[in-house]
Order: C-alpha cells, then sequence, then structure tokens
C-alpha cells in the first residue's frame, strides 16, 4: 500500500516540476527595466528643470521647483519639509549628469504625480527610483509637493576591511 502512495506523490510531482518550464520566466520580474513614457509638456518641464538645476549644482534653482510646504524624501534621511530646508538639503548637492525617466505619471488641474526612475551619465541601467507628487494653483506651473527617492541597488555594508572615513555618512560636512 505505501508502494502506491509513494509513487502517486511522486507522479504528483512530476506533473508539477513538468509544467514549471513552460512558464519561461528568464529573468525575475524586479530585474526588468521598465519602459519609459512620454510626458506631456507641462509635465516633462518639471523632469527637465530638475535636471538642469542638478547638473549645475544649483539647490536654490531645485528649491524653487518645489511647493513652499513641498517635502524632500531621501532614502536613509528624515522627512525634509518647506523650500528653505530643501534647498539646506540641497546645499553641496548635485553637479552630475543627472538623467530622469517617466515611467507612469497622471494629472488633473491641480494636482498629478510622476513615477520614475532615474541614472547617471552613461549608465546602463537604473540606479534608483522616484516618485513625485505635483500639484499647482489652476493655470500655473506644476510645482513639485513631494520627491521621494531609493536606490535600487540594496546598499552594500562595510567592513573594517573595506570602510574608510571618506565612505561614511558621518564623516560628511
Amino acid at each position: 500500500m505505501s508502494h502506491y502512495i509513494l509513487a502517486a506523490v511522486a507522479f504528483s510531482l512530476m506533473l508539477v516540476t513538468n509544467s514549471l518550464p513552460a512558464q519561461n520566466v528568464s529573468q525575475p520580474a524586479a530585474d526588468r527595466a521598465l519602459p519609459d513614457v512620454a510626458l506631456p509638456p507641462e509635465l516633462d518641464r518639471v523632469l527637465r528643470d530638475y535636471e538642469n538645476a542638478w547638473r549645475a549644482g544649483d539647490a536654490a534653482t531645485l528649491a524653487s521647483l518645489f511647493a513652499e510646504d513641498g517635502f524632500l524624501l531621501q532614502s536613509q534621511h528624515a522627512p525634509i519639509r518647506g523650500r528653505p530646508a530643501i534647498q539646506a538639503a540641497y546645499d553641496g548637492e548635485g553637479g552630475g549628469p543627472l538623467r530622469l525617466r517617466a515611467l507612469a505619471f497622471s494629472a488633473a488641474e491641480t494636482i498629478g504625480y510622476i513615477i520614475g526612475a532615474y541614472s547617471y551619465g552613461s549608465t546602463s541601467g537604473d540606479m534608483g527610483k522616484f516618485t513625485l507628487i505635483l500639484h499647482r494653483a489652476p493655470g500655473e506651473p506644476w510645482l513639485i509637493f513631494s520627491d521621494m527617492d531609493n536606490l535600487s541597488a540594496k546598499p552594500q555594508k562595510n567592513t573594517p576591511a573595506t570602510s574608510s572615513s571618506a565612505e561614511s555618512p558621518a564623516a560628511a560636512p
């Protein structure tokens, strides 16, 4: 009797495992690059202005893209609120060849969002992701109410043999 049960279990396992290759999954879904979406010009302006201000290392211009009471929500940092605090957070940042691309968006008269990814220079693939929540007064330009970003890769842990004071966030001014 136990041989029949063992045979039934083995046959069931063969049926289950035989159907798996038919799914043809070559890589995890999270590793697949999502395609860009074209933004309407008034939303695209937000991304291009952000890129240009970042490349110039212009903290004041970056902060001016935000609503007066906007939020900056960066990985491993406390939330930052308001243009003066956002400008202070951006001081000394930027200056690199930031590239932003949109993955999804939606906009109504006074509120919208852009979900996207970012990279630097000619690197292949995205380094991180972002969500911009936008708002505006009717007929006015879009302002960023919230900018939330995070890295795509897991942060690497420093070991005593490989870490240096230059790599440590505590060493930053």
